[in-house]
């Protein structure tokens, strides 16, 4: 059992690892973005002939966008499922030691 002194490290060490896994999350939702986008403009090069003016982001471009994004999401929904449930898990453990002894915020004081 763990002491009641030891509780506010033990949530600020559960909160530390629940703001590494969103990371680590955001950082996976930015890796597909960029991909995607990379993708969608390669390609776009490759369709269109040079101009001296570029043309600016397209229906058609954005459409392709989604496309790669949908793709590259699927291809990385294991990592993502993975996260997710590590993420939900945190939480439920999160809000049942902050509701098992009241405590609201790291370091406040409980008056009982």
């Amino acid at each position: 059992m763990t002491r009641h002194a030891d509780i506010p490290a033990l949530l600020a060490r559960m909160e530390a690892a629940r703001r590494c896994t969103q990371r680590h999350l955001r950082v996976i939702e930015r890796q597909i973005a960029a991909r995607a986008e990379r993708m969608t403009i390669t390609a776009r090069a490759k369709r269109r002939h040079r101009r001296r003016r570029a043309s600016t982001w397209t229906t058609a471009d954005e459409r392709a966008f989604q496309a790669h994004l949908a793709d590259l999401t699927l291809a990385r929904l294991p990592d993502i499922d993975v996260l997710m449930r590590q993420l939900a898990r945190q939480d439920a453990a999160v809000t049942a030691l902050r509701g098992g002894d009241g405590i609201g915020v790291i370091g406040a004081r409980v008056e009982r």
